[in-house]
C-alpha cells in the first residue's frame, strides 16, 4: 500500500471507504513557517506510507487528512472542529506553539486525541487533559540547556532582540533570565517593535553585550539584524544565537550565506541515530531533496506513535487517561514513552534528546554539535 494524503474536503464520517483517518495540522503557507511545515509533513507522510506498506491498522489503510494552519490559531481551531466532524481517529502535528495551544484546547473540548509533534510552549493547555500528548521537549527544558551552553561559553552580558507581544518569545526570555540570573548573568531586552537593525547594534555596544539572542521571526526581522551585526566592526566578537532553531533550515543559509554560520540553535536529535533513525533519515533526504531537519523526524515519530496506539486501543476513540501511559514506541530518536510532568498539562515525552548546534563557518552546509543536554 502507499501513503494516502488529501488536503480537500472529504465526505462525512460514515463514508471513510474503510480508511483510518489521521488529521494532520501543518503550517504550509505564510505567515506560517512553511519550510518547517514541509519537513513536518514529509515525516508524517513517510510514516503513513510505511504503516500502509506493512498492512495498515487492523488491515485498514491510513489516510492523512491535511489542513494548513498558516500559523493562525483560529484557523487551527476550526480545522480541529472540521476534522473531528470527519471522524478522524486522532490528530497529529503542528509546529507553532501558539497555534498548537489553540488546537489542543479544541481537541480537549471535543475529546479527540492530539499528539503534538513540535510545539514546545510549556502551557500547551490551561489545565491537565487526557487527550493531548507532546513529543517535543518543553521550552523550559530545552532553553535551560541553551542557557547552560551560554554560561559554559563564558557569556554573562546577554541581550535578546525580542518581540514581546508573542507569548512564545516572552516565555523564552523569562526562562533564560530566570536560569541565567543566579549565575551572575544579566539579560537585556531589546524590543524590536521600536528598534531598527542599526539601533539594535548601538544598544549592544552601549551595554557591552557578548551575546545577542534572536527571539524574533524569520526571515524578518532576524535576517536584517544578523546582517547589521555582522557588518558592525564594533561587534566583531559578539555571539549571535537563535535558540528557537531558525538556522536549522536551508532558508536561513540561503538568506544569509556565510553571515548565517556560527549562530547556535536548539535541535532535538541524538548525537548518533540508531538503525531506524538512519533508515528514516535516508528516506527523508530522498523525499525532501535535502538534509532532513529534526522537525521531519518529529513528524515521522508522531504517526508511528499514533499507529501503535490505534492498533492497541482500537479505532473508536476508546481513550482513557492511561492511554498515553501505555505507549512504548521505538522512535527515530529513541524509545518514546509519555508521563505526567509537573506544571505541564499534557502527556509528555521526557525527554527528546537536545543539542545546541550551529552551521560551520568553514562549510555552512555542515552542522556542528556544540553542546548536548
Amino acid at each position: 500500500m502507499t501513503a494516502m494524503v488529501t488536503q480537500h474536503p472529504l465526505p462525512g464520517r460514515d463514508e471513510t471507504n474503510g480508511h483510518v483517518r489521521i488529521g494532520a495540522l501543518v503550517p504550509l503557507t505564510r505567515p506560517g513557517w512553511d519550510e518547517a511545515g514541509r519537513h513536518l509533513l514529509a515525516g508524517m507522510e513517510l510514516a503513513v506510507r510505511e504503516v500502509n506498506d506493512a498492512g495498515g491498522i487492523m488491515g485498514r489503510p491510513v489516510e492523512l487528512v491535511v489542513r494548513d494552519t498558516a500559523a493562525d490559531p483560529r484557523r487551527a481551531a476550526a480545522a480541529v472542529e472540521e476534522l473531528a466532524g470527519l471522524g478522524v481517529a486522532a490528530l497529529a502535528g503542528e509546529y507553532h506553539s501558539v497555534v498548537a495551544r489553540a488546537a489542543a484546547a479544541r481537541a480537549d473540548a471535543l475529546g479527540v486525541p492530539f499528539l503534538c509533534a513540535s510545539a514546545v510552549l510549556d502551557a500547551l493547555t490551561e489545565q491537565p487533559t487526557p487527550w493531548v500528548a507532546r513529543l517535543a521537549p518543553a521550552q523550559s527544558h530545552g532553553w535551560r540547556i541553551y542557557a547552560d551552553f551560554l554560561l559554559a561559553a563564558g557569556h554573562r552580558r546577554i541581550a535578546v532582540a525580542i518581540d514581546p507581544s508573542s507569548v512564545y518569545w516572552a516565555c523564552g526570555a523569562r526562562i533564560l533570565r530566570d536560569h541565567l540570573a543566579p549565575h551572575g548573568a544579566t539579560v537585556v531586552d531589546i524590543d524590536v517593535r521600536g528598534s531598527t537593525a542599526a539601533s539594535v547594534c548601538d544598544t549592544l555596544v552601549d551595554r557591552h553585550a557578548t551575546a545577542l539572542l534572536l527571539l524574533v521571526g524569520h526571515p524578518e526581522p532576524a535576517v536584517s539584524i544578523v546582517r547589521s551585526v555582522r557588518r558592525d566592526r564594533r561587534l566583531a566578537g559578539i555571539t549571535i544565537g537563535a535558540p528557537a532553531g531558525q538556522p536549522e533550515f536551508t532558508g536561513w543559509a540561503t538568506s544569509l550565506g556565510a553571515d548565517g554560520a556560527a549562530v547556535p540553535f536548539l535541535r532535538y536529535l541524538p548525537d548518533r541515530l540508531g538503525p531506524l533513525g538512519e533508515r528514516v533519515g535516508t528516506a527523508l533526504r530522498e523525499r525532501l531533496a535535502e538534509a532532513p531537519s529534526f522537525v521531519a523526524f518529529e513528524g515521522y515519530d508522531t504517526v508511528a506513535v499514533l499507529a501503535g496506539l490505534l492498533r492497541s486501543h482500537g479505532l473508536d476513540r476508546a481513550w482513557t487517561p492511561e492511554s498515553w501511559a501505555s505507549v512504548s514506541t521505538e522512535g527515530t530518536r529513541g524509545r518514546i514513552r509519555f508521563s505526567r510532568t509537573p506544571d505541564i498539562g499534557v502527556w509528555q515525552w521526557v525527554w527528546a534528546p537536545v543539542q545546541v548546534v550551529d552551521r560551520d563557518p568553514a562549510e555552512p552546509g555542515r552542522l556542528r554539535v556544540l553542546h548536548t543536554g
